[in-house]
């Protein structure tokens, strides 16, 4: 790792014409200067201009949305190449575009040369498909249970007129986003309001594999994503997402033009996000439907396929969920060795016929049958390639206890991932490509290192990088308590009765006003259920509206608590009283028997190193982190964070976990910290 480069170095005139820039747009949208902001605005300007990659630690309120789009914008000036920026979230890149970049362009563009162009791009399946829409791809509906990770190709006919119109829920919904698309001037999903389900977007959308393409498509010209592309080719700023870098640095399609700087927010989630986007699912169910379209589209023969896709169900029936740390064997191989035949024979035979007639059903058939292909060449060629292979079996959702359950009878689906993306990352994303990488959450105490080993800024002809931490400015010892409720059991199965004692307690105390984040819905749910039981505040529960809409009661009502997922831990931005206690049930590690990350901690310990701390407790110190950050969201918030892990304090990773932590006054004394919430419960500051 680079040193850290001194804050009072002299600065270059790119520095001082960014840091101008700052300040003339800080005074503009009615803000004040912050240091952290002016010193990390300074280091991305000094990384465009030398080339060398970034990784800044911006703690909540630093402003960091300002900090790097100002020398972005102020380099888009000069370049003849789009600056990106890429989040892991459309909740902020939605805020990006639709609400930071729009107040700092009103506020700056007097003092730029000319005005700014910004672009917004997503994956294809975002946008409206007028082809689609014209009824240029066959309707087919997918059996129950159908996987399909391509996306189903499930567009309906016109609902006719002389039926009265739709009668189910996806009828009127799919009737609605027909209206709205001949209104719309972008297509893209998230314009859309109120929302749709999956089930009906999917009426009117299209993968990347399913699309006819440009040269192809009669409706190329007026294509929503074909719309957007051209507009990031021209544009200064480009806002997209990681799973669109990820497919730019892992495939090399040319899904996002060509950039020079790119800056990566929410980092934190840059490695997750990227493996997820190449990860595969392989079923012999998406077999035999590739072969019902192929036969129904292309009148091609389709028996090999079937006979190859019945026998590889044969070689996994009844083979156990889980990592398969030797790679599938030779019987299973075997099979998709076959299958691979089969499917690259039925491409071949299905080929457009020579007309190069337009057939929305042929092009949805074979994108099935090159999902296949694919899917078979890496699973046969998974070890070599250092990709991990597992077992999983789809959950059943049981109504009456309102959770899903695994089903141990339903078929195998054949999962894959590569064991890391390090490689190529560094790559695709990292060489020939400037890139600053920025979260609240990337370091853990000082060290950047955990963080960049798993993106490939660590090792052998890995490229220089400097880490820095520009602070927050927030007094984090004064606004806000670390308790750790020592004395409760190790967490086991479920949540203990001394932990919902404990939680209990807390919320009394406090008066309501507390987010409560757990492991698992399930855990939800039941600690919800139990605190409705033993106190007079109303408590909300992740699943019994929208998010939007529970976190709007949430901030509006100061005694009402919140009880949610993970995924909570990084949608809630609740300044003031409302949020005065963020509880955390347990540690967030991985799920012991997740396979991947299982794979990935082998392989650290085979290389002589420690994968526990590598892997699960890295994973579980970042998020336990974000959970964390949700308490202290303005100078003026003040409140408690209690973990009701007692590891946290009693075991030996417990103090590298505390690390990541912000710097909160820390306690283990139940009684102080029930005073401290009982003072703040009768302050309940708006």
């Amino acid at each position: 790792m680079v040193e850290k480069v001194a804050a009072d170095a002299v600065e270059s005139v790119g520095e001082k014409a960014t840091l101008e820039l700052l300040d003339r747009a800080v005074a503009g949208m009615g803000g004040q200067s912050r240091a952290g902001q002016h010193e990390m605005a300074k280091h991305v300007a000094r990384a465009i201009e030398t080339g060398e990659h970034l990784l800044v630690q911006a703690g909540t309120g630093t402003g960091k949305s300002l900090a790097y789009l100002i020398p972005l914008i102020a380099h888009s000036m000069d370049s003849n190449k789009p600056t990106l920026v890429s989040t892991a979230t459309l909740a902020l890149q939605t805020q990006i575009v639709g609400r930071d970049l729009p107040r700092l362009l009103e506020s700056i563009n007097p003092a730029l040369e000319r005005p700014v162009n910004v672009a917004l791009v997503k994956g294809r399946a975002n946008y409206v498909c007028r082809q689609k829409l014209e009824g240029g791809f066959p309707s087919e509906e997918p059996s129950e249970g159908q996987l399909f990770s391509l996306g189903e190709d499930t567009s309906v006919p016109h609902f006719a007129a002389s039926m009265g119109g739709p009668q189910s829920q996806l009828g009127k919904e799919v009737v609605r986003l027909r209206e709205w698309a001949e209104k719309t001037s972008t297509g893209d999903r998230d314009e859309l309001m109120p929302g749709v389900t999956d089930r009906a977007w999917r009426q009117v959308s299209v993968t990347s594999m399913e699309c006819l393409g440009a040269q192809k498509c009669p409706l190329a010209e007026e294509c929503f994503s074909e719309l957007a592309r051209s507009r990031a080719a021209e544009a200064d700023v480009v806002v997209t997402n990681h799973a669109m870098l990820a497919v730019s640095a892992f495939e090399g399609l040319a899904v996002l033009p060509e950039y020079d700087v790119v800056v990566v927010d929410e980092a934190h989630e840059l490695q997750d996000r990227v493996t997820g986007a190449v990860s595969g699912q392989l079923s012999v169910a998406m077999v035999h439907a590739a072969a019902s379209s192929a036969r129904k589209h292309t009148a091609i023969t389709v028996d090999a396929l079937n006979a190859a896709a019945d026998r590889l169900d044969m070689a996994i029936a009844g083979v156990p969920n889980g990592l398969l740390p030797n790679g599938l064997n030779d019987e299973q191989l075997d099979c998709l060795d076959q299958l691979r035949d089969a499917t690259r024979a039925a491409l071949s035979d299905s080929k457009t016929d020579s007309s190069n007639a337009v057939d929305g059903g042929r092009q949805l058939a074979r994108s099935r049958l090159m999902l296949i292909l694919e899917l078979c060449e890496r699973l046969l060629a998974a070890k070599e390639n250092r990709e991990v292979v597992w077992f999983s079996r789809n959950s059943n959702f049981d109504p009456q206890q309102g959770y899903s359950q695994p089903d141990e009878t339903a078929p195998a689906l054949i999962n894959i991932a590569p064991l890391s993306v390090a490689g190529r990352l560094r790559e695709g994303l990292f060489a020939g490509h400037t890139v600053v990488l920025t979260s609240a959450t990337l370091a853990i105490g000082a060290a950047f290192e955990p963080a960049a080993g798993g993106l490939g800024l660590i090792g052998d002809g890995a490229p220089s990088w400097t880490g820095i931490d520009v602070g927050s400015p927030f007094d984090y010892p004064k606004q806000g308590v670390l308790y750790v409720a020592k004395h409760l059991p190790k967490p086991g199965r479920g949540t203990s009765p001394e932990a919902l004692d404990e939680l209990e307690d807390l919320i009394r105390a406090s008066g309501g006003g507390a987010l409560c984040l757990f492991s698992s819905r399930r855990a939800a749910e039941e600690a919800a259920d139990a605190m409705r039981l033993r106190l007079d505040v109303d408590i909300l529960c992740q699943g019994e509206s929208t998010m939007a809409a529970l976190v709007k009661q949430f901030a509006d009502e100061p005694d009402t608590c919140l009880f949610g997922t993970m995924s909570l831990w990084q949608g809630v931005d609740v300044p003031g009283g409302s949020c005065r206690l963020v509880v955390i049930d347990r540690i967030p590690f991985p799920r012991p028997d997740d396979p991947l990350m299982t794979a990935r901690s082998r392989a650290v310990a085979q290389s002589g190193g420690n994968g526990f701390m590598a892997v699960s407790a890295t994973h579980a110190a970042i998020r336990l982190a974000q959970g964390a950050g949700r308490l202290i969201r303005s100078t003026g918030d003040k409140g408690v964070v209690a973990v009701l892990d007692s590891r946290l304090s009693t075991e030996r990773y417990g103090g590298f976990l505390r690390a990541a932590l912000p710097p909160f006054w820390a306690t283990t004394d139940r009684k102080v910290v029930r005073g401290v919430l009982e003072r703040l419960g009768s302050e309940k500051a708006s």
